[in-house]
């Protein structure tokens, strides 16, 4: 035999809420974890959760006296929270329509004039032979850039720059062979072969 399937959250709360509508009182936690497994089905160890659970949703009242917390519910009450229920899903439902005509509304409008008419066509090909051009003459423009008077001077002052920093690294270059040849005797040819310093090596005009 299968084993019997135990209740659903929701047909534990439905249970629940026949003990507070059928008997009209007010009840302890205590209470309700005694009637709630005999007269409803409801496992002792969930008690506590579906009655937090009505709660948290005001569908069962919970009153602090003293130390204990006493609960109620009444039909009236389950009545009009139902209708609040019903009026706030009716005003979503009502709501989400509005939205609804309001996009097709704004859909059917954004298509206007976008139909595949043959000027629309023409006004395409159009745009885009002349992001071609676009395209073509900033490409063009590129090309010349090089010839541009600012381009070139300052091109110029950066090879001026460039020039005078490699000849400060040249006259550094030529005060530690002057050094190394007065402290050690070495000549030219042995020290440029040591460094690596080639035979040419000398100050750019």
């Amino acid at each position: 035999m299968s084993k019997k399937k135990g209740l659903s959250l929701e047909e534990k709360r439905t249970r629940m809420m026949e003990i507070f509508f059928e008997t009209k009182d007010v009840f302890q936690l205590k209470d309700i974890e005694k009637i709630a497994p005999k007269t409803k089905g409801i496992t002792p160890m969930s008690v506590k959760e579906v009655l937090q659970s009505l709660v948290d949703d005001n569908m069962v009242d919970c009153e602090r006296v003293g130390t204990s917390n006493y609960y109620w519910a009444f039909p009236s009450k389950a009545l009009h929270a139902r209708k609040r229920k019903l009026d706030e899903l009716e005003k979503q439902h009502s709501d989400g329509k509005q939205r609804k005509a309001a996009l097709q509304q704004a859909v059917e409008k954004a298509r206007e004039g976008r139909q595949d008419t043959e000027e629309r066509a023409t006004l395409q090909k159009e745009l885009q032979s002349l992001r071609e051009q676009r395209a073509h003459l900033k490409a063009e423009l590129d090309k010349y850039r090089e010839c541009d008077p600012e381009v070139v001077e300052e091109i110029r002052k950066s090879n001026k720059t460039a020039k005078e920093a490699v000849n400060r690294w040249t006259d550094n270059v030529f005060a530690i062979k002057s050094w190394a040849k007065r402290k050690f005797g070495f000549e030219d040819s042995r020290i440029n072969k040591a460094f690596g310093v080639p035979e040419e090596f000398d100050y750019i005009d």
